[in-house]
């Protein structure tokens, strides 16, 4: 039992450190989880649902199994229990609209059952997206390198159309996505036959048309539920292609060759949400980025 306590209080002080020292980490984790605490559904069935498919996602990525049978030998699935089953109980317990019932308390033997199922040890097939035009390369490469984290999240938010709520919440979480989609820098020689090949308005267009493609099911299944809330909508249309543009922007701004990223930040999060919010300051910032990233690239192209 001492071990136990023991790995528990290390498993907190692990948490607290993470929030601490890694905003970019808590900044989402606060705010997906004040929005799980307020959101309210229709049946009282789908708050199990979600909480326990939060655990199952959790179980599935873990990589700590090993370690916890060696350290825990004859009790490492009471620790996959307890600690699944507090991340459960934390967010049930938390909603505010929540009461307890039937189906909630037997998501717990769901979770019991989680002890006998042990994440893949070899990796999931990664899919090639061979059908996505090389001029979008930083969607292709994005998807390659998290082929089945990005069909997860892309599930989430074309189910995030259900509700005012969860449409909101859910594009606030996939800020961060598209964060990291225009992070890395190419080199200097792709930059110019990439841009000898385009302007940065064509890349721009193509860029759009595509983001909001891949939308367009969240944007139709919105109206199909919530037609009388359309204005949510078209707020969330125009908070979510300004994040984008400054995100895309931003980057051919900052450009340099011999920067292999260009070092998204908490910082710069923080600032385009605030822009994004507000829209007319994204729309000049959009505007001021556009002009600079053209001027920096003519460096390269020489047009």
């Amino acid at each position: 039992m001492h071990k136990i306590y023991q790995h528990f209080q290390f498993r907190f002080n692990q948490s607290f450190r993470i929030f601490n020292f890694n905003p970019k980490v808590s900044l989402p984790v606060i705010l997906v989880f004040g929005a799980l605490m307020i959101v309210k559904f229709p049946q009282t069935v789908f708050y199990p649902l979600l909480y326990f498919s939060m655990v199952l996602v959790f179980h599935i990525n873990r990589k700590d199994i090993p370690f916890l049978k060696k350290t825990f030998i004859s009790n490492w699935r009471l620790i996959i229990f307890l600690e699944s089953a507090f991340i459960y109980m934390l967010f049930l317990m938390a909603n505010i609209n929540y009461k307890i019932e039937k189906f909630g308390l037997l998501a717990f033997v769901a979770i019991f059952s989680l002890c006998f199922l042990q994440p893949q040890s070899k990796p999931f097939p990664i899919l090639q997206w061979t059908f996505i035009s090389n001029d979008l390369f930083e969607w292709k490469s994005y998807m390659r390198k998290n082929t089945w984290m990005f069909i997860i999240t892309y599930i989430i938010v074309v189910a995030s159309a259900y509700h005012q709520a969860s449409l909101i919440l859910c594009g606030i979480f996939l800020l961060d996505y598209l964060s990291h989609v225009y992070e890395n820098n190419e080199n200097k020689e792709m930059l110019e036959v990439y841009f000898k090949k385009m302007d940065f308005k064509d890349k721009i267009y193509k860029n759009v048309v595509f983001f909001n493609a891949l939308l367009s099911p969240t944007y139709i299944g919105f109206l199909i539920f919530n037609f009388n809330e359309s204005l949510y909508l078209l707020y969330y249309i125009f908070f979510m292609n300004c994040y984008f543009l400054l995100i895309l922007t931003r980057k051919y701004k900052l450009y340099h060759h011999h920067e292999k990223a260009n070092y998204f930040s908490i910082a710069v999060f923080i600032e385009y949400f605030a822009y994004s919010i507000t829209i007319i300051p994204a729309l000049i910032m959009i505007r001021l980025n556009t002009k600079e990233a053209q001027q920096n690239i003519s460096k390269y192209v020489g047009n």
